[in-house]
């Protein structure tokens, strides 16, 4: 069995612009890409370390928008992110566990298409799955 790829993990932030500064401090360098998702009322910060990305999820919205619904907003470690070659086989795999992904997804997110699945009890974390698109720009080389 092929080993999952942690794609990113998902940090929400009450204070992007703070949150930044301590990212550039922290990992010596500046955001690879900043975006909005208006659909899920967001805005994000990418950065990479050596082995990982991380992504700072600031809400854009006052209420309940699509991605405070699906991903809650309390502000800390909010995802984990598995990267997958085939989002529909890793779906089917699930179901067959008994494990179905949330209301609304698959869908297009910041990667490519995601899956989020419920809340998991035992760790309190969102898991994702994300089949990159084949032209994003491969952010998990290793910064020297």
């Amino acid at each position: 069995m092929k080993l999952p790829r942690i794609d990113h993990i998902g940090i929400v932030v009450d204070d992007l612009e703070a949150s930044i500064a301590s990212m550039q401090r922290m990992l010596r360098g500046a955001p690879l890409v900043r975006r909005s998702i208006p659909d899920a009322g967001l805005e994000v910060a990418e950065f990479a370390a050596a082995n990982v990305v991380v992504e700072l999820l600031k809400y854009t919205d006052d209420g309940d928008g699509f991605g405070r619904a699906v991903m809650g907003s309390a502000a800390g470690v909010n995802h984990l992110s598995l990267a997958v070659d085939d989002l529909d086989g890793a779906l089917a795999a699930l179901r067959a566990e008994g494990v179905e992904p949330a209301d609304g997804f698959p869908r297009r997110g910041a990667h490519g298409r995601v899956a989020v699945l419920p809340r998991d009890a035992d760790t309190g974390l969102l898991f994702e799955l994300c089949e990159p698109d084949a032209h994003a720009p491969d952010v998990h080389q290793p910064r020297r």
